[in-house]
C-alpha cells in the first residue's frame, strides 16, 4: 500500500500487489477501490494529470470523470 496523493479534494492509494487503486473524494466524503483494467486506466489519467501543469480544477474534473464509481463512504480510522 502506498498513498501516492493527498490534496483538499481527493486522496489516492495504490495498492500493486492488488493491481488496484483506491481513490476518495473529500468533498464527497465517499470513494472507490478500482481494480485490473480500471485502476491501470485511472493510473494513466492521474500520472498525466500530476505530471502536467494542473491546477486544482484539474484535480476536480478528475474526479467528475470518475463520479458515478464513487460509491462507498469513506471511513476514516
Amino acid at each position: 500500500m502506498m498513498i501516492v496523493f493527498d490534496n483538499p479534494l481527493m486522496h489516492v492509494v495504490d495498492y500493486p500487489a492488488q493491481d488496484a487503486v483506491e481513490l476518495i473524494d473529500k468533498r464527497l466524503n465517499k470513494g472507490v477501490l478500482m481494480r485490473d483494467g480500471a485502476a491501470e486506466r485511472f493510473r494513466a489519467d492521474f500520472m498525466a494529470l500530476v505530471t502536467g501543469e494542473s491546477d486544482i480544477e484539474a484535480f476536480g474534473e478528475l474526479l467528475e470523470q470518475y463520479g458515478t464509481f464513487l460509491n462507498q463512504p469513506a471511513i476514516y480510522h
